[in-house]
């Protein structure tokens, strides 16, 4: 058997949602090790802002343009392409520090120019996708936000410039209260203030969402330098971090030809071999890729990550028996990361081996525990269930597996089926019942919006036919 890159479960930069779009190919991307590092990072700051760092929830869009906003509460959506543009650790925690404050702050968001992006959906997504979060316990509800941006992302959300200056002052703060120096944010929107120059439709989103001008800058520097920090550069664990998850961003994203000229085989740093990896990971070059991943474990031998990404290799090149071991022991060394563990599951379901899919039950069902919304996980603990007799279970994983994936009409059918198998009142039929409620509701505003959409879309093409055709001017 086979498993071909584009069919495989990746817990390494797992994309989430299908892209809508050649032309603009958005999808959340999913990472266990890139998920720990954006946490690690900017919990200190959501602590200096008075939140709750297990309430901020963080996704990364890949997208190429700089952007970063909130939606729906307390979310924060970052660009693929923000990440890539920041030179070190610092410059990415101007930026969160800024966008925590829009959450601290109580900045009310607005949508803008959205009616004119081509296949956008309403914000409204965002908003219910958040609230179906709270609804489903932990991410669970993350499909319903993933169901409209399948439709269409590059919503972008504008600020008064009142409240830009006052997240700019909070930001600076929160940066000093969590001991990191403030010059970050003031070189990345130096780096960005040029683009208002450009023409609207050159400039990336957070230029046009967050409007820069020089007094702001001045009035941000006054503030930096007082700060205790001033002048001291990055933390330096923080900051080699933050450049793997750079060159693990490249090499995912970019052609393979361009991540090889970026990160040479003469760099023999630990970025450039991850960089690599992927490179020929895309290449389908699975020798040169594996030999990579093996230095890397030989510099790291206790990095679950990189026995992860060596896992996922040598299940995807159709090697799954060889990637048991692997796997195994990436989750032995990190064993609360549910991506990792939701990728030895689906290594052992794979084989359909009777003792194996036995086994990967309580790793799927643990893996779903921690993360809800992890629709792979779901699909195969489906998969295992059903394999062991263990229908009615089956159903309800079908229905989370759905719902989570932004499939609210499929979600109901399936959770009709368990609450059908399951006794009334059981935990099972309960939650049976949550996914058919939040579902139905989410269905029926997807309807809705799908109808108005197509009512706009005819209503234009009649408008464009009745100016263009002088028979209808007779």
């Amino acid at each position: 058997m086979r498993v071909t890159f584009k069919h495989a479960v990746l817990s390494v930069l797992l994309l989430l949602v299908l892209p809508f779009s050649a032309a603009r190919a958005q999808s959340i991307l999913r990472d266990a090790e890139t998920e720990a590092f954006l946490h690690k990072a900017s919990d200190p700051l959501f602590l200096a802002a008075g939140l709750n760092p297990k309430s901020v929830h963080l996704y990364l869009i890949h997208d190429n343009s700089i952007n970063a906003f909130v939606a729906g509460g307390q979310n924060i959506f970052i660009h693929s392409g923000l990440i890539l543009a920041a030179d070190d650790v610092n410059e990415f925690l101007g930026v969160m520090a800024h966008e925590t404050c829009h959450i601290a702050c109580g900045h009310r968001v607005r949508r803008a120019d959205a009616a004119s992006i081509a296949g956008t959906t309403s914000i409204l997504s965002m908003v219910l996708g958040a609230a179906a979060i709270l609804a489903g316990g932990g991410d669970a509800g993350m499909g319903i936000f993933m169901a409209g941006q399948s439709m269409a992302q590059g919503q972008y959300l504008a600020y008064s410039r009142g409240q830009e200056s006052e997240a700019d002052l909070a930001g600076a703060r929160y940066l000093e209260e969590a001991g990191v120096p403030g010059e970050g944010m003031i070189a990345f929107f130096e780096k960005l203030r040029d683009q208002e120059i450009f023409a609207q439709i050159r400039q990336d989103p957070y230029v046009r969402s967050h409007p820069l001008n020089r007094t702001r800058i001045m009035q941000l520097q006054e503030a930096v330098e007082t700060s205790p920090y001033a002048g001291k550069g990055p933390n330096e664990d923080l900051n080699e971090q933050f450049t793997r998850l750079k060159a693990k961003l490249a090499g995912y994203l970019f052609e393979p030809r361009r991540t090889l000229r970026d990160y040479p085989l003469s760099d023999k740093s630990a970025s450039a071999r991850y960089a690599r990896v992927y490179a020929y990971h895309k290449a389908l070059e699975w020798d040169l890729a594996l030999a990579e991943t093996d230095a890397l474990i030989q510099m790291e031998p206790d990095n679950a990550y990189f026995h992860e990404i060596k896992g996922q290799i040598l299940f995807e090149n159709g090697r799954v028996q060889e990637s048991l071991p692997v796997f195994r022991k990436a989750v032995q060394l990190a064993p609360k990361e549910p991506l990792i563990a939701t990728a030895l599951g689906q290594a052992m379901v794979s084989t359909e081996d009777d003792k194996l899919m036995a086994e990967a039950i309580p790793i799927l069902e643990d893996a779903t525990r921690q993360d809800r919304g992890n629709s792979f996980a779901w699909f195969n603990l489906a998969k295992a269930y059903a394999w062991v007799g263990r229908e009615a279970e089956a159903s309800l994983a079908t229905a989370e597996r759905f719902y989570s994936a932004g499939a609210p009409m499929q979600a109901v059918m399936h959770a009709q089926r368990a609450m059908q198998a399951f006794d009334e009142g059981t935990p099972e039929w309960l939650r049976a019942q949550d996914i058919l409620y939040v579902s139905e509701e989410a269905a029926e505003k997807m309807r809705k919006y799908q109808e108005e959409r197509r009512r706009n879309e005819n209503r234009r093409r009649f408008e464009e036919t009745s100016f263009t055709n002088p028979l209808s001017h007779e």
